[in-house]
């Protein structure tokens, strides 16, 4: 498990909720494949996250549109289509489809933000994936902040990928 010390601000939080995640996923799957299932979501989370903290403060200029791609790319921050944000994935975690909902949204990042060209997963619509459990860990993960200013400064994507690691 990954320490939590005073230098880095005191407890992160995040640890038994990935373990409880991974504790889901066990009975199906060995925790190789778990990792990098749940290391695809938490990448996706942390772009939506930034993502939604640019889109908030590019809404407070009446002179931007929060919909428009460039306002993003100026600010060195990924695109993320409508149809793979974290809250519409989150809204949709319960449904028999969120296999392919995540692919889709996977496809959809990779194909606005050629940078991330192939190198997104997109195998979670595999039939060997139980989707139940699937809609659980985004639910789960959907309670870790990752990619706002908070998260950010005390490093909590770093953590949670040597958390994985380890």
């Amino acid at each position: 498990m990954v320490e939590s010390n005073a230098s880095n601000g005191g407890n992160l939080g995040f640890e038994r909720k990935l373990w409880a995640a991974a504790d889901k996923m066990r009975s199906n799957m060995d925790a190789a494949e778990y990792k990098h299932v749940a290391l695809g979501l938490i990448f996706l989370k942390y772009i939506s996250d930034s993502f939604e903290e640019t889109r908030a403060e590019i809404s407070k200029d009446s002179d931007s549109d929060p919909e428009e791609i460039d306002e993003y790319k100026a600010r060195n921050v990924f695109w993320v289509p409508p149809e793979s944000r974290w809250k519409y994935l989150q809204k949709n975690a319960k449904q028999p489809t969120i296999g392919k909902l995540v692919d889709n949204a996977m496809d959809s990042i990779e194909r606005e933000n050629p940078s991330l060209k192939g190198v997104l997963p997109k195998d979670y619509a595999r039939e060997a994936l139980d989707k139940t459990r699937l809609g659980e860990l985004i639910d789960l993960i959907g309670t870790i902040g990752l990619g706002d200013k908070k998260s950010k400064s005390k490093d909590m994507l770093g953590a949670v990928y040597e958390y994985f690691l380890g």
